[in-house]
């Protein structure tokens, strides 16, 4: 079902930041006959506070300000079209101010607040204009550069390449999004800014069996992205090492092992790490024969999923 075709939402009431207490956040069972897929948890003992909204929960870092993760539930056969509206952003009032980063950290830059859990994803039934209002959480906004966050139509649309495929076996995805923080990442008005971002997408492909009666059972598939905006984010926060080279080679977006997004983040992505598509689609690099580990992606055809 292509954005145009979309039904029209029902009307329901704007949910402003007061009004959150009765969500339920993101199902784990969301993609059942499929295995369980819970939140993700950090593996350091680092604290993070639950958040749960409409068909989405943000794994918040009250010591960063941020988001260390958001998984949302997309729901391809129910997805409706529902007005951006005015960009009303608000503080979750479940956490302190100092918890989060507001509205100080995006004035008179260029940064943007940019959405982990993308805009549409969770805007389907009849929660959608309640799931469209609540993407507009700041715990659901990093700090993104204009460019990378308005130009990188890839990046921003990696779900809809995933979801067109996955649409030819199965309506449901789980995306999980959030930066991926170092210990160096540049501070900028009391908030360390993240340089790369990570995504991974989560769905259920059917896999023939003879000795089953409809033919086929479906299996958990992942596909794991990690895009870098290091010269960006130096340019902006006035660092130094804005004239550097970073390591990823600039502006750039990487199909990765999912194990490697874990290992990025120190957080436990319980099945997903071992249902990635990747180490089955690309063959096992020898020792030294210079096989990147990292596929650049410039296009949908570049995907392995």
């Amino acid at each position: 079902m292509d954005e145009t075709e979309l039904a029209p939402a029902p009307e329901v009431h704007r949910a402003d930041g007061a009004g959150l207490t009765g969500r339920t956040g993101y199902d784990p069972r969301f993609l059942a006959p499929g295995p369980w897929i819970p939140l993700p948890e950090p593996v350091d003992g680092t604290e993070v506070v639950v958040l749960p909204y409409t068909h989405f929960s943000v794994v918040q870092r009250p010591d960063r300000r941020l988001a260390a993760a958001t998984v949302v539930a997309v729901d391809g056969a129910s997805l409706v079209d529902v007005d951006r509206g005015g960009d009303d952003w608000f503080l979750d009032p479940r956490l302190a101010p100092d918890e989060q980063a507001g509205a100080e950290l995006y004035a008179r830059n260029d940064f943007d607040r940019g959405h982990l859990v993308r805009r549409r994803d969770p805007v389907w039934g009849q929660q959608a204009r309640e799931a469209n209002a609540d993407t507009f959480s700041y715990t659901n906004a990093a700090p993104q550069a204009a460019r990378f966050n308005q130009s990188l139509d890839l990046w921003l649309g990696l779900e809809d390449h995933v979801l067109a495929y996955a649409r030819q076996w199965d309506q449901r995805l789980v995306v999980v999004t959030g930066p991926v923080f170092a210990d160096d990442d540049p501070e900028y008005r009391g908030v360390r800014i993240p340089r790369r971002f990570y995504k991974i997408a989560a769905y259920l492909l059917p896999q023939p069996v003879d000795l089953d009666p409809s033919g086929e059972v479906s299996v958990l598939a992942t596909a794991g992205f990690v895009l870098d905006q290091t010269p960006l984010v130096e340019e902006i926060v006035g660092s130094a090492r804005a004239r550097e080279v970073p390591v990823l080679g600039g502006f750039r977006t990487f199909q990765v092992p999912v194990a490697d997004v874990a290992d990025l983040t120190a957080l436990d992505f319980g099945p997903l790490v071992a249902a990635d598509r990747m180490p089955g689609l690309v063959p096992a690099a020898a020792p030294g024969d210079g096989v990147p580990l990292w596929r650049p992606v410039a296009g949908a055809g570049d995907l392995l999923l």
